[in-house]
């Protein structure tokens, strides 16, 4: 299992339509994904306007090749990116250790 990391930070006074709009893009886009185990998405209590996205992936590649270079992410993209401020700033985790 991998875990992606999404550091989102959207653009002022945009959280309830940007919140709408992830969550109708995780539900019916990236639910979808193959691969796709789960995800949550975090606000930050300090700073509003900045967002976590954290997928479980079977595997690296099942994001990077299968989701990323799918038409799917054309769509996932054209849900939430209107609200980007910058980037999103994407890394990739695998499990060292755990409570039990």
């Amino acid at each position: 299992m991998i875990l992606e990391i999404a550091d989102i930070r959207i653009q002022l006074g945009q959280q309830a339509p940007f919140e709408a709009a992830i969550e109708q893009a995780t539900a019916q886009v990236l639910a979808q994904a193959k691969g796709c185990r789960g995800y949550k998405v975090h606000r930050s209590q300090e700073s509003p306007e900045r967002y976590i996205l954290q997928v479980v992936w079977e595997s690296l590649e099942d994001h990077t090749q299968g989701f990323r270079q799918s038409p799917a992410f054309g769509q996932w993209r054209a849900l939430i990116g209107p609200f980007f401020a910058s980037p999103p700033t994407v890394e990739h985790f695998e499990l060292v250790t755990a409570s039990p």
